[in-house]
């Protein structure tokens, strides 16, 4: 194993379970002091008990992500007993799976909550120390719900597209101070999908082997800005890309050119992975199908 994470300390949230845990005892085999951070105490012992029992070191902490408070403590406390904080697995979750029509908007307020502002939350309270020692992996834990949508989970969809944006972002703003920020997508049975799917349904699906993934993003040569999907054993990326589409200018019928041309502005042949935001605009002041205008003649004295 070339991946060696001893010298590393890492805070893994929601990982009294699941995913959490396999992420936890995974990065804590490579080395790294593992922070084990749960709403249940019980669990959060257990784990960080686990890790001890393998001869690692863990501590844990019990707060819910959505409390600020506790987040910055669990940040302090880390920092005072080990020194450093390197790696931020954010993971804790829930799910309030119904239709758009039946569902509580105070349901839909709790998922963005635990999932986008508890990723915040632990962010923010890292981010201004991994800037300032120069080093930092941080992964956010988004799902193919939210990359390509699932039919009653638009509450959880929309939290996990928001953390890819999130990521993107602080992907630049991260890179001059040596931060690297990256996405998994993972396919697990959990506690948080076995009411969802059958057991034949998960079979082969251990959260186990989708943590190779998550020692690969906070390695010392993990990529950033990577969406990574992992579930059975396979890994993927995806990616947000921006088509050539086509130029219509200011024509009386625009609205009709692009209706009529949807097959050209979907075509993805000579598609391309915007380096940031601003891609968009200067593919389309620039676009390729724009008229050139004409030049005058030049002048020519007899």
């Amino acid at each position: 194993m070339t991946i060696d994470l001893s010298h590393r300390t890492a805070i893994v949230t929601g990982a009294g379970g699941g995913l959490g845990r396999s992420h936890a005892i995974a990065l804590a085999k490579r080395g790294a002091r593992v922070v084990v951070n749960d709403l249940s105490p019980g669990a959060a012992d257990a784990v960080a008990a686990e890790i001890q029992a393998l001869g690692g070191k863990a501590m844990p902490w019990t707060c819910s992500v959505t409390d600020r408070t506790g987040v910055e403590d669990m940040v302090r406390e880390t920092i005072a007993r080990w020194g450093s904080i390197d790696i931020v697995v954010n993971n804790a979750g829930i799910l309030r799976d119904r239709t758009f029509a039946n569902l509580d908007l105070d349901d839909f307020a709790m998922v963005i909550d635990v999932h986008v502002m508890g990723s915040v939350n632990l962010t923010k309270a890292v981010w201004p120390h991994m800037r300032e020692q120069g080093y930092g992996r941080i992964v956010f834990t988004t799902s193919s719900s939210g990359l390509y949508g699932n039919f009653g989970q638009s509450n959880y969809s929309a939290a996990k597209m928001a953390l890819v944006g999130l990521m993107q972002t602080l992907a630049l703003e991260g890179q001059k101070y040596g931060i690297h920020v990256n996405c998994l997508a993972p396919s697990a049975a959990t506690q948080m999908t076995e009411k969802l799917y059958s057991p034949e349904d998960l079979r082969g699906l251990s959260t186990d082997l989708v943590s190779p993934g998550v020692v690969a993003l906070v390695s010392e040569n993990a990529p950033t800005r990577t969406i990574l999907l992992a579930g059975a054993g396979a890994f993927e990326q995806a990616h947000i890309t921006m088509t050539n589409g086509i130029h219509v200018g200011d024509a009386d019928d625009a609205a009709e050119q692009i209706e009529a041309q949807w097959a050209r502005i979907a075509d993805r042949s000579g598609e391309q992975v915007p380096e940031s935001g601003a891609a968009q605009y200067h593919h389309e002041v620039n676009h390729p199908g724009k008229p050139v205008p004409a030049r005058a003649p030049e002048r020519v004295d007899a």
